[in-house]
């Protein structure tokens, strides 16, 4: 059955996480009072114009920037090391080749030495068992390159049920999120001449509605964008007609960060209702479902959402504690209606609570096969999977037999069969693949090589205490019986938004690269983060984000009392957020690091919801245009807190041209304006790859060698 979650609804029509407009979003959705809060302009950024991504001077700035990082950390004789340990990582035939279920087959997207831009590819179940599977190519991106003179980053495909054969490929020039669409055969592995096709380049994505029909939501022109630059209206589009003729069927506001429509389907590709939302701030959503032509809200908490069809029910997800019909569903539980019920009266239908979390305990993904619910679990930021049945006139669950302290998770599943596969990992444990056809405990299917010499490596987990008083776990990865002398060289990495988790995964480059030249590693487990729920992350949001810097801070403060590493030794690493989290660290606190790698990340927090598509995250962090949240957020923004006379250490900043996502100007003025102060820093910029960097195996290994040589130089040389 399918999964109907908040991510994959996102997913579907806004892309992955999000100009200036008039009237200022607020995180709940409604317009604001035009506020008087002054935004920074030329007159007092002087900077402003390295947010035009690929204008003239921008580029040349980047590869002024970019020739004389690289004039230094490519000619330390460890690069070429270094680059060639990660490229025989990423190339490796080897590596699990993780799959998804289809009717015809499992398919794979595989990237190596000969296929840089990589394979879509599918095989059989039973070859798929053996240690070398023979697989069937259905798309050569590399040759769809080369034919059409692109850069084609594969970005994911969307089927047509129940056979899938029928997809819209989606298709990115060099890697940002836009993408154009093309209707694709996976039966004659072709694309279809005169086929659904979407050229434009842009946010936004497609659902079928049946083999002739498309619901679309894209930039239709002026009026069709919120704020955030996504898509707020949908159309349904008719083969053989022209998209621009293609009738609305859903709109929302421009506030929104984005909105759109979908069919919830069941396994049997039965439609069920027609479904909308209005992302009116980036975590919360307001649903409706189609009733006589008309479109019902539902009585949904603004953080909730429909989770999945299971056993005839409609599951339901909260993030918040929610009261309705006298009983109280705590955040993160999963509640339950009759599905029939549900359709005549979707307001009406009683509600039954599936599960609930026990303290420290969160959900984290979940899959739906034919019969059943699998639900992932974080407890104590240990992993675990349930399976939940209807039987009886009751919810039953009993947890999958998978190996304890581990990081689990949900790797593929059939919701036409009851099969399914799971991974189990760990810091110094490579990767194992699990299998279950429903019957029986899970099977190994598939193990990763080690990649790196773990023989006298430990794993440790300690807490340290925030500002607040708050209790904050971290892992570390050391040496056994490492002398605590303050000698070692520590990489601390963390995220601490978004309800996302940072989990124990086996290291691989980063095992290869850097604990066996004898550094360590520390994963902080930040409050912003989803490690133990809801609530962990909404405590540090908004006027309280100052409490991710603080926890942040407080790890590093932990292993410098404790003796696991000193100043000199201890460096920082974070991407994204991540990379505003790393940041706010070494502004705030430049006595504590010696090193610090900002990738990819939010700088400018005055100027954020102006740059790529930072208007949708307001809801994280606050609108800079509103003069009481200008206040929380002036406090902490990196870019602003750049001065002269302090002591930084010296940071490494990179990003990319073609992320539309946060965009490389953070990163470009960060640079710049540590120039301007006359502070040491490196800054590179790869000028092909999207928002995660290297969109081919050669160029992420590139970044990994010039990240590592930067930590040695930094961390370890004398």
């Amino acid at each position: 059955m399918k999964l109907v979650s908040s991510l994959a609804i996102a997913g579907a029509l806004a892309a992955a996480m999000t100009i200036a407009p008039a009237t200022p979003a607020a995180a709940d959705g409604h317009a604001e009072t035009p506020a008087e809060a002054p935004i920074p302009g030329p007159e007092q950024d002087p900077y402003i114009w390295l947010e035009e991504a690929r204008s003239d001077e921008a580029l040349a700035w980047v590869e002024a920037e970019n020739a004389r990082t690289l004039g230094v950390l490519e000619a330390d004789p460890r690069f070429e090391t270094l680059k060639a340990e990660a490229l025989a990582i990423y190339d490796s035939e080897d590596r699990i080749p993780f799959v998804t279920f289809r009717p015809d087959g499992l398919y794979n997207f595989w990237q190596d030495k000969e296929n840089p831009k990589g394979l879509v590819r599918r095989t059989t179940l039973e070859s798929y068992q053996t240690d070398e599977p023979e697989w069937e190519t259905v798309l050569d991106v590399d040759a769809l390159a080369a034919a059409e003179g692109k850069e084609w980053v594969y970005k994911g495909s969307t089927c047509l049920p129940p056979a899938l054969s029928r997809c819209m490929i989606a298709l990115s020039d060099g890697g940002e999120d836009a993408t154009i669409l093309r209707e694709f055969d996976t039966s004659t592995k072709s694309f279809i001449e005169g086929g659904f096709e979407l050229p434009e380049k842009s946010q936004g994505g497609v659902s079928w509605v049946d083999e002739n029909t498309l619901l679309v939501g894209r930039d239709f022109g002026e009026g069709t964008l919120t704020d955030s630059e996504y898509p707020f209206t949908t159309r349904i589009w008719t083969r053989g007609t022209d998209i621009a003729d293609a009738p609305e069927v859903f709109r929302g506001e421009s506030s929104d960060v984005s909105a759109g429509a979908y069919l919830l389907r069941d396994s049997d590709d039965v439609v069920h209702a027609r479904i909308a939302y209005r992302g009116v701030s980036f975590h919360e959503r307001e649903y409706y479902v189609e009733q006589d032509g008309e479109w019902a809200k539902l009585d949904l908490p603004a953080k909730a959402n429909p989770y999945g069809i299971v056993d005839g029910h409609l599951l339901l997800s909260t993030d918040v504690d929610w009261d309705v019909d006298g009983q109280t569903f705590p955040a993160d539980s999963l509640i339950a209606v009759n599905l029939e019920d549900w359709k005549a009266s979707p307001n009406g239908a009683a509600k039954t609570l599936v599960w609930a979390p026990a303290e420290r305990q969160t959900k984290r993904g979940g899959a739906i096969t034919a019969n059943a619910l699998f639900v992932g679990l974080l407890d104590n930021v240990v992993g675990k999977v349930l399976q939940f049945n209807f039987a009886d006139g009751e919810w039953v669950s009993e947890q999958v037999d998978l190996p304890s302290n581990a990081t689990v998770g949900i790797a593929a599943s059939s919701d036409e069969t009851d099969q399914i596969m799971f991974t189990v990992t760990g810091f110094l444990e490579p990767t194992t693949l699990y299998y279950s056809d429903g019957t029986g405990s899970p099977q190994v299917l598939k193990t990763s090589p080690a990649r790196f010499d773990a023989a006298g490596m430990e794993v440790e987990q300690h807490e340290a205490t925030s500002a607040d008083g708050t209790k904050i776990p971290y892992f570390i990865v050391k040496p056994a019986g490492m002398e605590m002398d303050g000698e070692t060289a520590i990489l601390m990495s963390g995220y601490g938004g978004f309800q996302v988790p940072r989990l124990p995964g086996y290291m691989g480059s980063t095992g290869k690269m850097w604990l066996e030249r004898g550094g360590a590693y520390v994963l902080a487990n930040l409050r912003g983060g989803g490690e133990f729920g809801p609530g962990w992350h909404q405590t540090a949001i908004r006027e309280n984000k100052q409490r991710t810097w603080d926890d942040f801070i407080a790890v590093g403060q932990d292993l410098v009392d404790r003796g696991f590493t000193s100043p000199e030794h201890l460096g920082i690493q974070g991407g994204s957020q991540g990379g505003l989290l790393v940041g706010t660290a070494f502004t705030q606190r430049p006595d504590l690091f010696g090193a610090a790698i900002v990738q990819i990340p939010l700088f400018d927090m005055l100027r954020y919801h102006l740059i790529g598509r930072g208007a949708s995250w307001i809801g994280e962090y606050g609108d800079p245009r509103i003069p009481e949240q200008r206040a929380w957020i002036d406090g902490y923004s990196p870019y602003q807190m750049i001065e002269e006379g302090a002591d930084y250490p010296t940071p490494f900043l990179w990003a990319s041209t073609a992320d539309d996502r946060t965009h490389p100007a953070h990163a470009r003025k960060g640079a710049a304006r540590l120039k301007e102060q006359g502070h040491d820093y490196y800054y590179f910029e790869d000028t092909v790859g999207g928002h995660s960097g290297g969109v081919d195996n050669e160029q992420r290994a590139k970044i990994q060698a010039l990240q590592y040589v930067y930590l040695m130089q930094q961390l370890m040389d004398e």
